[in-house]
């Protein structure tokens, strides 16, 4: 459905986005991870043809994307990270109108409006302005004004930023059920466990340039992590975290407030080898916990840092 293929993006002297090539297939939600600064927003708007740049290609639907490419942009929803509606109209209004940029037709528009209200749980609140509605509420709208128009591709901006765990599954099933009507979803977040929820494939891009791509099992795969045990409320010196660091298939270990984190690879036994080694040495600890990799530890190995907004 997406082709990107040597996409560079400049600023001056600074490369937004370096060679960059992506293939998105039609029924994926297909989930774009990336630190602040890594191309991810620079990506998106040229995707939209809003940006120019300086070479490569992109392909929507099997054609070009261009600015004038405007029977692509009409099977497109934008549901971009900052809340886009008109204090100045309802909420049934704000829906009513960005759906009449895509369908002139009232009958049809109506039918759109109403099916879009429904969807994102709006019904009680139709005559309602925005500045009355909760943060949570707010989302909905402005996700119901992205997706009235039943787009065929669906890009989907931090969402879920600033809203309440209620709103959030909401918002994260009513994602779900639009990719199950036909939709082909691009998300983007900071949230690892939504990504890991929904996403059926992901990338994670740093520098401009795409550093893996797969699905969330295939991705763990890549890295060194197999394993992550956390013990708290324990004392140690340096003498200590030496000996730990030196154990078999300990390669990382991280030590802050008497809360350690021990990375190692997929070994069996790990967690009994570091048992014996603090009873041996008669070291009192609290809760201990062990667990497989995550969404974040794929990420934090592969770019080095921690993704935060």
């Amino acid at each position: 459905m997406i082709h990107i293929e040597n996409l560079v993006k400049r600023y001056g002297n600074l490369t937004a986005l370096d060679h960059l090539n992506l293939d998105i297939q039609k029924g994926e939600v297909f989930g774009l991870l990336g630190p602040n600064g890594s191309g991810k927003t620079t990506a998106i708007n040229c995707l939209l043809a809003l940006l120019k740049y300086e070479k490569g290609t992109i392909t929507i639907f099997g054609k070009p994307m261009r600015p004038d490419s405007y029977d692509i942009k009409r099977d497109i929803g934008v549901v971009m990270q900052n809340v886009a509606v008109f204090d100045q109209m309802s909420v049934y209004e704000n829906i009513d109108y960005f759906c009449g940029l895509y369908v002139k037709n009232k009958a049809e528009r109506r039918a759109l409006v109403e099916d879009a209200i429904i969807f994102s749980g709006l019904e009680d609140f139709r005559k309602m302005r925005p500045k009355k509605l909760s943060g949570g509420l707010l989302r909905r709208l402005n996700i119901a004004c992205g997706i009235v128009h039943k787009p065929k591709l669906i890009i989907l901006d931090e969402p879920t930023v600033a809203v309440d765990p209620q709103s959030r599954n909401r918002i994260l099933e009513g994602i779900l059920e639009l990719n199950r009507q036909g939709s082909t979803i691009i998300y983007t977040s900071h949230y690892m466990e939504e990504v890991e929820q929904i996403c059926s494939r992901i990338a994670i891009i740093d520098h401009g340039h795409v550093l893996a791509t797969g699905t969330t099992e295939e991705l763990k795969k890549m890295i060194k992590t197999g394993e992550t045990i956390t013990i708290e409320a324990i004392a140690l010196d340096e003498g200590a975290l030496k000996d730990i660091l030196a154990l078999p298939h300990v390669f990382d270990i991280n030590y802050e407030e008497q809360v350690l984190k021990i990375r190692l690879n997929g070994a069996r036994h790990n967690l009994v080898r570091i048992l014996n080694y603090l009873q041996e040495h008669d070291i009192s600890f609290g809760r201990v916990f062990s667990e497989l990799p995550t969404l974040n530890d794929v990420f934090l190995e592969i770019t080095g840092k921690e993704l935060r907004d």
